[in-house]
């Protein structure tokens, strides 16, 4: 795993995070939201870098390397 795939796996899985962390009270979602365009700006960033925009198949084998747990795989 090269470098900049590494990041844009990892921003990827700090997305998820604070998506779910936006998400988890349906009522408060929308005052969350906002708080979102970072991490989304990070990971766009960073999949471009690591030229996986469009490219799920190799990030998710990534994300998977870094973090089974996300993917089911530890199961």
């Amino acid at each position: 795993m090269h470098e900049t795939e590494m990041a844009a796996a990892q921003a990827y899985i700090r997305l998820l995070a604070a998506t779910r962390a936006a998400l988890a009270d349906p009522a408060d979602g929308p005052l969350y939201m906002p708080l979102l365009a970072s991490p989304i700006q990070e990971a766009d960033e960073a999949l471009r870098s690591a030229g996986l925009t469009g490219n799920e198949d190799r990030l998710f084998a990534l994300v998977r390397k870094l973090q089974p747990s996300l993917t089911g795989s530890d199961h």
